[in-house]
């Protein structure tokens, strides 16, 4: 759940603090299984005082379109309820030329994230981004050094990320920074491509900042690798993570729904008019100080304080939103006429007496403005209005006010 303070139409999301508990099925090759990746994410995670349940498929040399069609990986998405589903190709595949890229690799990728999200609707599909190998692939002169190679993965991934409404985990990013500022520290094991238990351990700590949106600095987990190293790599990891969360599409699991609230009100009345949206199919739940509870994405309250709180709860398929709402209905700017004079004249007319009226609104019970027949004889005025007015707001030579219609009439 995300709370939200809510004042004149800003908000602010809060810090997710305290233990997580997250649960991810990892689905990739010897990338992820060389140094038992996920096992180390969980082990970083539980250092820093939160919990990973996760579970994997990691046979070698898989691409996108073998992982599509291994059985196995479904079963898995369905064995339990998991907040990520991460996912990952054959090393080279994503850089290869786009053409094929578009007809071996991208349609796979997709169609593993739409039945992932068949399977869980309430997971999040996660793409490990990969890095170039060492010194680059020779069979082809746009993937033959590492920066080309990275580069590539680099668009490739968040081009299928994008394709999959999907999010990414950018190894490769933090990968390339660490070699191009820190060349001393090795990331490969002698083939060029898998990668050192310093490797692994850097993946590891851009996928617990990417899963659980903070830094992995000050972390005591090490699997063995230099403790300069360790420190250096939690904080590249972070940095590159967390500076850039929008970049790789990054949504914490308790903030999947985003709701927004607003209302408005008719100047020196008590009558206010809510509404609420949501970026993902919701209902909407409104808690009043007089413990008054409303439903409904847009309602209509009247309640006698100039200032007081109201609490909106939007509740989604896998995750609710709160939203603290400020409201401030002082009457300044109206001058209120004490001495007007009128009176009913039919169930939906009133006639204003001894006063011009320059201008008249109607508002109903949600204080959305309709408009009013007015009729001037130089004496009186005649305003016709609607069985769903609640409130009349009027303009005369004397000042402006607000009358409200008769409950009876409504």
């Amino acid at each position: 759940m995300r709370l939200v303070i809510f004042s004149f139409s800003l908000f602010l999301s809060n810090t997710i603090l305290g233990q997580d508990t997250l649960r991810a099925l990892f689905i990739g090759n010897s990338y992820m299984g060389v140094n038992n990746l996920p096992s180390m994410v969980s082990d970083l995670s539980s250092s820093l005082g939160d919990v990973l349940l996760f579970d994997s498929n990691t046979p070698g040399g898989q691409t996108f379109q073998n992982h599509a069609a291994n059985p196995i990986n479904y079963q898995k998405m369905a064995e339990q309820h998991w907040d990520y589903i991460i996912l990952q190709g054959q090393s080279q595949e994503p850089s290869f030329p786009y053409g094929q890229v578009n007809t071996q690799t991208l349609p796979y990728a997709v169609q593993l994230a739409d039945s992932a999200k068949a399977i869980q609707p309430c997971s999040q599909v996660n793409y490990f981004m990969t890095w170039g190998r060492q010194n680059g692939d020779p069979q082809w002169d746009s993937i033959n050094t590492f920066d080309k190679m990275n580069g590539r993965l680099r668009d490739a991934y968040l081009r299928i990320a994008d394709s999959a409404n999907a999010a990414v985990s950018p190894v490769a990013v933090a990968w390339k920074y660490v070699r191009d500022n820190y060349p001393v520290i090795n990331l490969y094991q002698q083939d060029g491509s898998h990668p050192s238990l310093t490797g692994s351990y850097l993946a590891a700590c851009v996928f617990y900042s990417a899963l659980y949106h903070k830094p992995s600095t000050g972390s005591a987990y090490n699997p063995g690798i230099d403790h300069a190293d360790a420190l250096l790599i939690q904080q590249i990891a972070s940095t590159i993570v967390l500076d850039s969360l929008p970049t790789w599409m990054l949504v914490h699991p308790n903030s999947t729904l985003q709701a927004s609230a607003s209302y408005s009100s008719i100047p020196g009345a008590s009558l206010l008019s809510f509404s609420a949206s949501a970026n993902q199919d919701a209902t909407f739940t409104w808690y009043f100080p007089d413990m008054t509870i409303e439903t409904g994405a847009i309602i209509g309250f009247e309640y006698n304080l100039s200032t007081y709180q109201v609490m909106l709860i939007a509740e989604g398929l896998c995750d609710t939103d709160t939203l603290l709402i400020d409201v401030n209905v002082a009457g300044a700017g109206l001058n209120n006429i004490s001495d007007l004079q009128w009176k009913m004249t039919g169930p939906y007319s009133i006639e204003i007496e001894g006063n011009k009226i320059i201008a008249a609104d109607a508002f109903d019970v949600l204080g959305r403005k309709y408009p009013l027949e007015i009729e001037n004889n130089g004496v009186s005025s005649l305003l016709s209005f609607s069985n769903n007015t609640s409130f009349i707001k009027i303009e005369t030579t004397n000042g402006t006010t607000i009358i409200r219609v008769p409950f009876f009439l409504n």
